[in-house]
């Protein structure tokens, strides 16, 4: 048994705790509420109705039994594509959305999206993960690519591997920006406290290089955009946390969850405000260039409408 935690976005406040729960932890509304009947359903700590309304912010908690599979269940998750043809596929990924099934996350994820949508997956990665050349972690959002063929994985993976794979990233950060463009040299390893967390204040970690620009300030907080010369894991978070301006809404690394404005007024941030803006990669099948692009999801933009008006 585990649990499963799951962050509810603005976008999704004001719905029943059991419909969203249904629609979140791919199992069915009657198991959901028997659940809650027994428990095992957690909101912020607290056992509260199925009925319940859930709140921006709220944390919910569910424990499951881990179900043991060989392979990839496909389920009737909408997904947008942007892209696909018999070699990839190339995905809009919602913030929110864990790419592969793992422990507390089984089913629900954009892999078991891509199953149900996709005829085949290219075979290697992993039984759970096929296809996979890169990842966006959960809360953050944008453009994925995923391969459909052998022969795309294997080409997708060594463009990641000579680093001629075109990534862009936007995020809100916290903290003024003297410079309007910099670059952040600083090698990522695991945590030597935390095996969970990466950091760059390791004995032996990988070079990671970020390239980043101001797109606008907001006072105490900069909108800025990244470009990896690198892809380590947790980069972007790591980096722009380690030189004092944290991704905001990311509480693992610098918990910058909220910023006051104007007459001591507060906006909160419930999730990493961080969105995979662009990805830029050569068609393994036919040598063409190929760039897509993904707008800011609606709870990101709303966060910088709201900073504009304050």
């Amino acid at each position: 048994m585990s649990f499963q935690h799951i962050n509810v976005l603005v976008p999704e406040a004001g719905e029943r705790l059991d419909i969203f729960l249904a629609g979140k932890a791919g199992i069915t509304r009657s198991q959901i509420q028997k659940l809650i009947e027994q428990g095992e359903v957690l909101v912020n700590e607290k056992s509260l109705p199925r009925n319940y309304r859930i709140k921006p912010d709220d944390v919910i908690s569910i424990h499951v039994a881990e179900k043991s599979s060989e392979g990839l269940m496909p389920q009737p998750i909408p997904v947008t594509m942007l892209y696909k043809d018999e070699h990839l596929v190339v995905v809009n990924k919602p913030p929110g959305m864990v790419v592969y099934p793992a422990a507390g996350h089984t089913s629900g994820t954009l892999m078991n999206a891509l199953a149900f949508h996709c005829v085949r997956l290219a075979a290697p990665g992993g039984p759970l993960r096929p296809g996979v050349v890169h990842r966006l972690d959960k809360d953050t959002s944008g453009v994925m690519v995923v391969a459909l063929s052998d022969k795309a994985y294997y080409h997708l993976i060594e463009q990641f591997r000579q680093r001629t794979i075109n990534r862009k990233y936007i995020a809100l950060v916290y903290g003024h920006f003297k410079e309007d463009t910099g670059e952040i040299s600083l090698k990522i390893g695991r945590s030597e406290s935390d095996r969970k967390k990466m950091s760059t204040q390791v004995r032996r970690g990988k070079e990671a290089v970020t390239r980043w620009k101001v797109v606008r300030r907001f006072g105490q907080v900069t909108l800025i955009e990244a470009k990896l010369g690198t892809g380590r894991t947790h980069q972007i978070r790591v980096h722009f946390s380690s030189i004092g301006h944290p991704v905001l809404g990311d509480v693992t690394y610098g918990k910058k969850v909220e910023v006051e404005i104007k007459s001591k007024q507060k906006i909160r941030f419930p999730r990493q405000m961080l969105h995979a803006e662009m990805l830029g990669f050569t068609h393994p099948a036919t040598g063409e260039y190929l760039e897509f692009s993904s707008p800011v999801p609606e709870d990101m933009r709303e966060k910088i409408e709201e900073l504009e008006r304050n």
